[in-house]
């Protein structure tokens, strides 16, 4: 596996993280696997400050699942308030096809609404085997998922006003 022995959320420094001081940053958070999900959330909080996002403008709201989250993103875009949307969930495979289900239809959603209002919607979903990968993931061994989700965040907004201009 090629993410064995690496911390996924350790980023290049080829490309420099913009300043997040200009942007505005909707996260939904998906309450089901909770205590991934406050870690994704934590730690994509925490980069957005890092890199110079305002508290005011770092807004987040829960919705019930994953499956939730294309819905949550759509609700923010709408209002015309976000620069950018993270969306944060955690699907486990279990013993059904559920989870095949749940991830290619978050997937597609996430992608739907960024393509429907232009603007950068990130899927920040671990989508695990089981719930060791997943807290591996959410701030473990291999990082925190949240962390990437919200430098993606910064690097896309950045991305969406440069071409604005």
């Amino acid at each position: 596996m090629a993410t064995q022995l690496k911390n996924l959320s350790d980023f290049s420094t080829a490309t420099a993280i913009p300043d997040a001081s200009a942007f505005t940053f909707g996260i939904v958070v998906a309450e089901w696997n909770a205590e991934i999900t406050n870690a994704l959330y934590q730690g994509a909080y925490n980069s957005l400050i890092k890199y110079g996002a305002q508290e005011d403008n770092i807004h987040s709201y829960p919705v019930p699942g994953s499956f939730e989250l294309t819905t949550g993103a759509e609700l923010l875009l709408k209002t015309g308030k976000f620069d950018a949307v993270i969306c944060l969930g955690c699907v486990i495979q279990g013993e059904t096809r559920h989870f095949d289900f749940i991830c290619a239809a978050v997937a597609d959603g996430v992608t739907n609404v960024a393509i429907k209002y232009s603007k950068p919607v990130i899927f920040g979903v671990l989508t695990t085997d089981n719930q060791q990968q997943a807290i591996d993931r959410a701030g473990g061994k291999h990082g925190n998922k949240g962390d990437e989700a919200a430098v993606t965040a910064i690097k896309m907004a950045k991305l969406a006003a440069t071409l604005e201009q």
